[in-house]
C-alpha cells in the first residue's frame, strides 16, 4: 500500500466516509470522473469532487453524496491529507525548507515553519551556488557568513546549494544581493580555493514565495551557462528577455528566426570567436576600449572583428538599436540550439 492510500484509507476509518481519488492528468476508469473545470469543490447530482496536493501533485478527491455534510468534507479533506504528508513537525528544518524552495508544501504546512521559526512576514531571496568541490565545508563557511540568525543554506544535490537570506528591507534589491553574492562567491574562493558560481533570485515579501525566488535564481545560472556569461554572479533580471522568448513554442521560435534572418548569419552564429567578442562587447555595454581589455584584444582587432559582424548581418552593434537586434538574434539561435 501506497502512503497516499494510507492516508486516505486512515481518513476514511476517521470520518466515516467514502474516499476515493485519482491523479488530474490521469482519470481512473473504474472512479466517477470530473470532466469540468472548477475551483475547489463542485459535484455531478450524485459525488461531490474536491482538489488537493500531494507530494506537488494536484489530484481530484470524489466523496459519495452531494449534500451539506459532503461539501464540508470536501472543503475539510485538502488540508487533512497535505497534513499528513508533510510530518512537518519530524522533518529537520533544512529538509522543510528544501521542501519549500521545491514547492512542495501546502499553505498549512509554510504557516506552521514561518511560525516555528519566527520568519513570519519577514523578505528574503535566494541564493543558489553552485560549488564544485568541498560541498560540506562550503556549507559551512556559508553558514558563518550569514548576515542574521535566520539565514540558512540548503543543500540540494551534489554541487548545488541554497543560501536563503532574510532581509528587514526589500529596498535596493538588486544591489544588495547582488553584492552579498560577489561577497560569498569571493571569499569562498579566499578560504577554501572553490570556485563557485552565483545565481540571484528576486526577493519575495515572505517565505511562502521563495520557490519563486529560487526558481528565477536556478535560472539564471543555467542561462549564463547556455550564453557562456562571463563572471560568478547572475542576477535573474539580466536574463528576462532569454525567459521570455524560452516560454514561446520552439516552432514560433524557428519561425521568428527564419523571418528576421538569413544564410548570412549563420557565418557570424557558427563562429564561436565573433559570437564570444560580441557577447563580451554587448556585457560591456558597447564600450570599445573595456572589451579589448577583457579580451586582451588589440583595439584594430576588435574593431575588425565588429565590423565583420556588420557586413555578415547588416547590423552594427556598436549603435543601441543594432545591439537589442543583434541580442534578440543570438538568444533565438542559442535557445534553438540548446
Amino acid at each position: 500500500m501506497t502512503e497516499i492510500e494510507k492516508i486516505v484509507k486512515e481518513l476514511m476509518e476517521k470520518f466515516n466516509i467514502r474516499l476515493s481519488y485519482y491523479a488530474e492528468n490521469s482519470p481512473a476508469a473504474d472512479l466517477p470522473v470530473c470532466d469540468w473545470q472548477f475551483d475547489k469543490v463542485t459535484d455531478d447530482g450524485s459525488h461531490t469532487f474536491f482538489r488537493f496536493l500531494y507530494r506537488n501533485v494536484g489530484y481530484i478527491g470524489i466523496l459519495d453524496g452531494c449534500g451539506e455534510t459532503e461539501k464540508n468534507y470536501a472543503l475539510l479533506l485538502p488540508s487533512y491529507i497535505e497534513g499528513f504528508a508533510e510530518k512537518v513537525s519530524e522533518l529537520p528544518k533544512t529538509e522543510q525548507l528544501k521542501r519549500i524552495l521545491m514547492g512542495e508544501y501546502s499553505s498549512m504546512g509554510i504557516y506552521k515553519y514561518v511560525t516555528k521559526y519566527s520568519v513570519k512576514n519577514t523578505p528574503c531571496f535566494a541564493i543558489v551556488l553552485r560549488v564544485p568541490k568541498l560541498m560540506g565545508e562550503a556549507i559551512s563557511a556559508l553558514e558563518q557568513y550569514g548576515g542574521n540568525s535566520l539565514d540558512t543554506v540548503v543543500q540540494i544535490s551534489d554541487d548545488i546549494c541554497v543560501l536563503v537570506r532574510f532581509e528587514e528591507e526589500t529596498a535596493e534589491e538588486s544591489n544588495s544581493a547582488v553584492e552579498y553574492a560577489e561577497f560569498l562567491t569571493q571569499s569562498l574562493k579566499e578560504e577554501l580555493g572553490v570556485d563557485a558560481q552565483a545565481g540571484v533570485g528576486p526577493t519575495v515579501r515572505e517565505l511562502k514565495d521563495i520557490a519563486v525566488s529560487y526558481a528565477s535564481a536556478e535560472n539564471a545560472l543555467r542561462y549564463a551557462d547556455v550564453f557562456q556569461i562571463q563572471g560568478n554572479v547572475h542576477f535573474y533580471r539580466d536574463f528576462i528577455l532569454m525567459k521570455m522568448l524560452e516560454d514561446v513554442p520552439e516552432s514560433r521560435l524557428r519561425e521568428y528566426l527564419s523571418e528576421i534572418s538569413d544564410e548570412r548569419f549563420k557565418e557570424v552564429f557558427e563562429d564561436e570567436e565573433m559570437l564570444a567578442t560580441a557577447e563580451v562587447f554587448l556585457q560591456c555595454s558597447l564600450n570599445v576600449s573595456e572589451t579589448s581589455r577583457q579580451l586582451y584584444l588589440h583595439r584594430n582587432t576588435l574593431l575588425y572583428r565588429l565590423d565583420k559582424i556588420e557586413k555578415a548581418t547588416g547590423l552594427n552593434i556598436r549603435l543601441f538599436s543594432g545591439a537589442v537586434s543583434f541580442r534578440v538574434l543570438t538568444v533565438l539561435y542559442k535557445l534553438l540550439k540548446k
